[in-house]
């Protein structure tokens, strides 16, 4: 989960000075591996998706009544699920705190069509092929590109397993944030913690479970109906240190899709303010 590595923006060094050849050759070199981490994590990006269909499958057929029962009964998936959604906060927090990755990605790709028009071998042509920098820039240009992959993965699943009452789904959704919310509120099970990144695994969990709900439910996670606690789980959040928390607001205000639509509560909007 450390931060990807990035450098001071040597793209965009090179961008803007296009003439100085040595700075061209220092960039290019420095940007090839970066460009290889970017691969990575967008491939990695797409086996996560492939294992949270797996997952929700699981969590979600017809073996158990209800969903609390299923959560138990499949603790290590349900520990697994919540561990991708961990991943795919933290991995976003670094994401929207490197801006610099966007330019060096972009100052790869004009390099090396420039590389291409000269007829010059370029090393790393093999690493990235249009197509696949294509779908590359794409996945970055997100402001969270593993919550984007997680929700537009988890609705997928929902269209495509129509025969699955879709309560099934935002029912384990409502009710492992409810779990996350209780564990953090209750001083009890709180105490109980051996670990300080328990919390923040805890609250990571939370936000990213009702950012999933909030796409996938007709009304979404804000709506008086919904299953989820929403001024709890925002109080929840409001009541750690600030510093800490701001990344996981700014989840809830930026990329969820219902918080502005009037079904939603003034104070819960206020809340989020």
């Amino acid at each position: 989960h450390s931060s990807p590595g990035w450098r001071p923006c040597v793209g965009a060094l090179a961008i803007q000075n296009p003439s100085d050849e040595g700075l061209q050759e220092q960039a290019w070199t420095a940007v090839l591996p970066l460009v290889g981490k970017l691969k990575t994590f967008y491939q990695f990006s797409q086996r996560l998706e492939a294992a949270l269909h797996s997952l929700l499958r699981a969590l979600t057929n017809e073996t158990y009544s209800d969903p609390t029962q299923h959560l138990e009964r499949e603790q290590a998936l349900a520990k697994q699920f919540a561990e991708i959604l961990h991943f795919t906060l933290c991995f976003d927090e670094l994401k929207m705190t490197n801006p610099a990755i966007q330019n060096d990605f972009s100052y790869y790709r004009r390099t090396l069509s420039r590389m291409r028009m000269n007829n010059v071998p370029a090393e790393g042509e093999s690493e990235v092929n249009n197509e696949l920098a294509n779908r590359i820039s794409l996945f970055y240009a997100d402001a969270t590109p593993m919550l984007k992959t997680m929700s537009d993965g988890t609705t997928k699943f929902v269209s495509e397993n129509k025969n699955l009452p879709i309560e099934n789904t935002t029912d384990v959704l409502s009710t492992m944030a409810s779990v996350c919310k209780v564990m953090l509120e209750t001083p009890e099970y709180r105490s109980r913690f051996s670990r300080e990144d328990t919390v923040s695994f805890c609250l990571r969990v939370m936000v990213g479970v009702i950012i999933l709900y909030d796409y996938v439910h007709p009304v979404g996670a804000f709506a008086r109906s919904s299953k989820i606690d929403m001024k709890g789980c925002i109080k929840v959040l409001r009541d750690q240190p600030p510093n800490s928390v701001e990344g996981l607001l700014n989840a809830l205000r930026y990329t969820t899709k219902h918080l502005h639509d009037d079904s939603t509560a003034k104070t819960i909007k206020t809340m989020l303010q």
